[in-house]
């Protein structure tokens, strides 16, 4: 997604606090800020597609876009107003470059698949703790049995999945056949070498570690 930019990673913090009213969320938002905004600086380009999976605490979402001049900065201020468009979950029918509404959690792995299907190259970003649904599971074996080589997960690995996963959540995912890793999600330059990485007839599965 070549976009032009605007402000840089520096300006963030002071984007972010521009949007208040979901402080309950902080966490889970400044979890995947750095994903985010490698992504968004780094490596998507202009007909590729990315979904927020995990939508709930968007204000690092927001931040983002509009430091790359997707969204207005002035809307920052009104989030979760009753007129705003940047609502608690992002809406795709009223922000514009969001793909996807994630009300509900579990969704955004799925609908990936089908866009991989159709030929895009497609980012998801999806968090540890929403891997305990099982519609996920579904989408990862068809994925990995598809050899779907377009389609990359992020997931953002804050140790709040409900049981865990034995060996790490990268290796469930290359037992059903993606190239699986995990690196520092605080890590800009580990960030965009593993988006670098692909290997060939494989979805890619990139789990970011940023801690509880």
């Amino acid at each position: 997604m070549a976009i032009a930019n605007q402000l840089g990673y520096g300006d963030l913090p002071a984007l972010m606090t521009r949007l208040t009213g979901d402080e309950k969320h902080d966490s889970s938002s400044v979890s995947t800020l750095e994903v985010l905004w490698v992504l968004y600086d780094r490596v998507l380009e202009d007909d590729d597609r990315f979904l927020l999976s995990k939508g709930h605490g968007p204000t690092a979402y927001y931040a983002v876009l509009a430091a790359k001049g997707i969204i207005p900065l002035e809307l920052l201020d009104g989030f979760g107003t009753f007129d705003s468009p940047l609502g608690h979950h992002p809406d795709r029918t009223l922000v514009p470059g969001v793909e996807i509404g994630s009300g509900s959690l579990g969704h955004g792995l799925s609908i990936a698949v089908g866009r991989a299907l159709a030929g895009r190259r497609v980012f998801v970003l999806v968090g540890d703790g929403e891997l305990d649904e099982g519609s996920n599971w579904e989408a990862v074996q068809y994925a990995g049995r598809a050899g779907l080589e377009n389609l990359t997960v992020v997931v953002i690995d804050n140790e709040s999945a409900t049981h865990g996963w034995p060996g790490g959540i990268e290796a469930r995912f290359a037992l059903e056949g993606w190239h699986a890793v995990r690196v520092d999600g605080r890590d800009h330059a580990a960030l965009e070498a593993a988006f670098g990485t692909r290997v060939a007839h494989q979805p890619r599965c990139i789990v970011a570690e940023v801690g509880p």
